[in-house]
């Protein structure tokens, strides 16, 4: 082995062994839909309301003209960009020691909680996921950051892992603190 290849860790369980890993599961491709509309409307909000005060303020028009047009630029690349290097990105999985989570499109952020770490199950579906049938499994613990929320998921998919994990959680031992 030379100086620059790290071996995989492994956490115990009991007698089992499983090596740190990737989550095995990609987000349902809807999530795309999903990402691109909330991009959509948000430059509908933002561009809206800098229009608006671009038409009726005379005064702000000199520094309200640029930030409107970067704002609907950045809305703009972000909407093009953002949902798929999401999608490729988005992974997650749920086991009988723990639930993983890989996420984001500039800063990458993997989340694992242990089971016996779980305090709530929780499922969210606005409205458009409702529309694009998918919803959000949030998993939470005491910890001031320990949750993890997997977003663009099938809506059946959360409720069959929502009732698993209550089930697991409720058989594991521990203080969920």
């Amino acid at each position: 082995m030379t100086g620059e290849e790290v071996p995989p860790l492994a956490l115990s369980a009991g007698h089992r062994q499983s090596p740190i890993r990737p989550p095995r599961h990609r987000v349902e491709r809807r999530a795309v839909w999903w990402w691109t509309i909330r991009v959509a409307l948000s430059l509908v909000v933002s561009v809206g309301a800098l229009g608006l005060t671009y038409w009726l303020w005379d005064g702000g028009r000199t520094w309200v003209g640029p930030v409107l047009l970067a704002t609907a630029a950045g809305h703009l690349v972000t909407g093009a960009v953002m949902p798929t290097v999401r999608y490729r990105v988005h992974r997650w999985e749920c086991t009988d020691l723990a639930v993983y989570e890989l996420k984001g499109w500039l800063v990458r952020e993997w989340r694992i909680i242990p089971i016996s770490r779980i305090q709530s199950v929780d499922v969210a579906r606005g409205p458009v996921q409702q529309l694009l049938g998918l919803a959000t499994l949030r998993v939470v613990t005491a910890a001031h950051e320990g949750h993890v929320k997997i977003v663009g998921l099938d809506a059946d998919v959360v409720a069959r892992a929502a009732a698993e994990l209550t089930a697991l959680t409720q058989a594991t031992p521990g203080d969920a603190t």
